[in-house]
């Protein structure tokens, strides 16, 4: 008689390897590292089953510190490779793990795609607004006026925002946390695991050698209950030490604006209440920046529809239906087709 024994349990360090961490002693890719360990054994699926795909940058060491199966690709292509991998085989769980410079400068167009198609992959890019590996380059989402070897005089460019891109590519899932938040951060990525369809997660990073405190305005402990809004669904956009600051839209333009409870006649009804599914909401949260706006950290957008795999997978099954069990040749030459002689 078999007896079918069922699956130890594991724990993070079942996905810890025995490489040696290369990152700086303080950056935040550490942080991202342990939470991911600690999320998946809560997710539940098999270190056999799950693929990290990285590009080039810091970020890019990712899969060399998870005991899984990994591939360390070229710069900003993860996207195309982790197509490749989940489709062909779509029982596979697949990360990519990518940079602000890699996904949205040589990557963009790769990283728009693959966010457009819905393919069902977990998407986490790293943001520090700064190039760390190659020694501190502005990124594209570096903001105006950051001084860098490439920018001695302050950079002249508008940033990119990576979480607005990903709206504005198509995506289903779009989601935002910190480095620091270590509660936070694998509540986010269980989220994003859940979701059938490309999930795009940025995390904001800090790169403590050449961009050290860039996000303080709204991370440091001391003013981030105030510059930050967590976002629950269904309910009230309510954030403040003492929780009694509120996000409305304006009255008399299609804008957010801040609003305190208790004063000028404003009570908790007239705070917007978050709605994953709504894209205008959306759009609007994505764009809030401090000092006017809190920025906005947690699940901004989720509205799942068919992945990619699933309708290739439909196009599979119509096919075999109307095959005629031919080989290739055969089937290349039915059809309008001629013959060229002499």
């Amino acid at each position: 008689m078999n007896v079918v024994t069922p699956p130890e349990k594991l724990t993070p360090k079942d996905f810890a390897t025995d490489q040696e961490v290369r990152w700086c002693p303080g950056c935040g890719d550490y942080a991202i590292l342990k939470a991911m360990q600690r999320t998946l054994p809560e997710i539940g699926v098999s270190k056999e089953n799950i693929v990290f795909v990285s590009g080039i940058g810091c970020a890019a060491r990712f899969p060399y510190y998870m005991d899984t199966y990994g591939f360390h690709t070229i710069h900003g292509r993860a996207p195309a490779f982790a197509t490749g991998i989940k489709l062909a085989n779509p029982d596979l769980d697949v990360w990519v793990v990518t940079g602000d410079g890699d996904a949205l400068s040589i990557g963009g167009n790769h990283l728009l795609h693959v966010l457009r198609r819905n393919v069902n992959l977990q998407i986490l890019l790293f943001n520090n607004e700064i190039y760390g590996l190659t020694k501190g380059q502005y990124s594209p989402t570096s903001r105006a006026g950051t001084r860098s070897p490439s920018t001695p005089y302050g950079s002249i460019e508008n940033p990119v925002s990576a979480t607005a891109l990903a709206l504005g590519a198509g995506a289903r899932f779009v989601a935002r946390s910190v480095d620091t938040m270590q509660a936070h951060l694998p509540e986010v990525f269980k989220r994003a695991h859940e979701h059938n369809g490309a999930s795009f997660v940025e995390i904001f990073q800090n790169c403590i050698v050449y961009n050290d405190g860039v996000f303080g305005e709204f991370t440091a402990r001391d003013v981030a209950d105030d510059s930050q809004v967590i976002l629950e669904h269904g309910k009230p956009l309510i954030f403040g030490k003492e929780k009694n600051l509120g996000l409305r839209v304006k009255p008399d333009l299609f804008e957010m604006e801040v609003v305190t409870i208790g004063k000028d006649g404003i009570s908790e009804k007239d705070i917007l209440v978050h709605d994953e599914t709504n894209r205008g909401l959306a759009d609007m949260l994505a764009r809030m920046e401090p000092p006017s706006l809190p920025v906005a950290i947690g699940v901004i957008f989720c509205h799942p529809t068919p992945s990619y795999e699933d309708g290739v997978k439909g196009h599979m099954n119509e096919a075999k239906k109307h095959g005629d069990g031919k080989d290739i040749n055969a089937l290349l030459r039915r059809g309008h087709t001629w013959t060229i002689t002499d």
